[in-house]
């Protein structure tokens, strides 16, 4: 039997947007964005060759043969009901995260191993990291995003590290300056190499203004990758000013050293993102509060 009626997720996003009056607020229930909301009551009124709602300044008006549809696809909502109890109960203890790449592998994955022997039954998986997400699709559950707070009002967000930054050089050229009687002052590294990170030109500047140097830094080499960055450090290359999270093991093992260690916080850090939607979700829960309370160990 040939079957006529279209997708289970575009019959969703159209009741939805039907009962709520809005493709705004349709977007905000299923997490998604409102071009999705848009894109899936399009391609239905192209399956039906009519159109089902009727747009204006005052909301959405279905049409006749929008308000039949409507009316006919009641058991969906039970049908969604069940399937999200049965997805849930299937999913409790799995975890997917997108998280900032370089955070991911210098300082999240080296502690993840603390995470699962107090959870053992969470099963955690990353899924692609994209630095605008949206969580417009069914992955991830929650992510970790460079930023502030603030700028997700519609999310539960929580900082978690990443503004606390650091002065980093090659231990050699340390030794050398202070040899020479220099170095005694943050202004004297504006005759330095200074490194940065492409997506960081500002963090020198933001350090000099806080240290109470009032001069302009002329940077010199930009690197795209935080791990690269380092490497030129550790190579001699010149200096960089980094977050202290994404180079502590570097600065312990005395590979590379502070030669001002003074607290210069950046007004961005790395946030735990999560749709208000899923922050009940048992996986997240556990993970959340784990995460929060490690971060809160790092010393200063």
């Amino acid at each position: 039997m040939r079957i006529h009626s279209p997708s289970m997720s575009e019959l969703h996003a159209f009741v939805t947007a039907a009962q709520l009056g809005s493709f705004t607020k349709a977007a905000q229930t299923l997490c998604v964005t409102q071009g999705a909301i848009s894109r899936a009551i399009a391609r239905l009124e192209d399956h039906f060759g009519q159109p089902l709602m009727a747009r204006s300044a005052h909301g959405l008006a279905l049409t006749e043969a929008g308000r039949r549809l409507a009316d006919a696809a009641g058991p969906l909502q039970a049908i969604e009901a069940i399937s999200a109890e049965l997805r849930a109960a299937a999913r409790r203890h799995q975890l997917s995260l997108s998280v900032v790449p370089t955070l991911a592998s210098v300082w999240l994955v080296p502690r993840l191993p603390d995470f699962h022997r107090r959870h053992p039954q969470v099963e955690l998986s990353f899924s692609a990291y994209r630095r605008d997400e949206d969580f417009s699709g069914a992955m991830p559950d929650a992510a970790i995003l460079s930023g502030v707070p603030e700028q997700w009002p519609q999310w539960q967000c929580d900082y978690v590290i990443g503004k606390d930054i650091v002065v980093i050089c090659h231990p050699d050229r340390l030794a050398a300056r202070r040899a020479a009687g220099r170095w005694k002052h943050p202004a004297e590294l504006l005759d330095e190499p200074l490194l940065y990170h492409t997506n960081a030109k500002g963090n020198w500047p933001h350090w000099f203004q806080a240290v109470g140097v009032e001069a302009a830094p002329r940077l010199a080499n930009g690197f795209d990758q935080v791990s690269i960055l380092v490497r030129a450090v550790m190579a001699d290359m010149g200096l960089a000013v980094l977050q202290r999270c994404l180079v502590r093991d570097e600065v312990e093992s005395a590979r590379v050293v502070v030669p001002f260690d003074v607290p210069v916080e950046l007004p961005r850090g790395y946030v735990l993102c999560t749709p208000v939607q899923r922050r009940d979700h048992p996986a997240l829960i556990a993970f959340r509060a784990w995460l929060l309370e490690t971060a809160s160990k790092e010393p200063a």
